[in-house]
């Protein structure tokens, strides 16, 4: 059975809350190496309220993987042109669902006129981004005190990297 891709609704929010923490405390321990202070602050936003606030912001555009009925990833893409949430509850991995979502961020990227996207990896999804066509373009220190890689892929001929010096994307207008 595969992933159905769909936009994020608000009654979706405690289940996405659940996908990210379930993720991230079972997934991410290369990440967070079982380190209570640094689990603690990577998981403190993350409440069905705050989830349904960035489900509702009209910056952002916010999808979850539905299969058999249920909420099995979140997505969030940013109009700014970052990938901010792809996470997979931990059963779910390996099938699909990860890449469905990255396809559909990809596809909302370019709808919006955007040329290239860009996200700060943990080193357990290194690989997943750089299967997908993703340029590893430095390390980035999260606030919560991981990590994290940048990756940026251009999805038109007039994409470009993110700024090397400040580690930030500009998802230029062709400059």
């Amino acid at each position: 059975m595969g992933f159905e891709i769909r936009k994020a609704a608000a009654e979706d929010a405690g289940a996405a809350c659940q996908v990210l923490r379930r993720s991230i405390a079972e997934c991410c321990v290369q990440d967070h190496r079982g380190d209570p202070v640094i689990l603690d602050a990577w998981l403190g936003n993350k409440t069905p309220q705050m989830v349904a606030s960035w489900f509702d912001s009209p910056t952002n555009h916010a999808f979850v993987a539905v299969r058999g009925g249920a909420v099995e990833g979140v997505g969030l893409l940013t109009s700014a042109g970052k990938l901010a949430l792809c996470y997979l509850l931990p059963e779910a991995r390996g099938q699909g669902g990860g890449k469905a979502m990255v396809a559909h961020a990809e596809e909302l990227a370019k709808a919006q006129g955007m040329k290239s996207l860009f996200l700060h990896s943990t080193a357990t999804a290194e690989a997943f981004f750089a299967s997908l066509g993703y340029a590893a373009d430095g390390n980035v220190r999260s606030p919560y005190g991981v990590e994290t890689i940048l990756f940026w892929k251009s999805l038109t001929p007039e994409g470009c990297a993110p700024d090397a010096k400040r580690k930030r994307f500009c998802n230029c207008s062709g400059n």
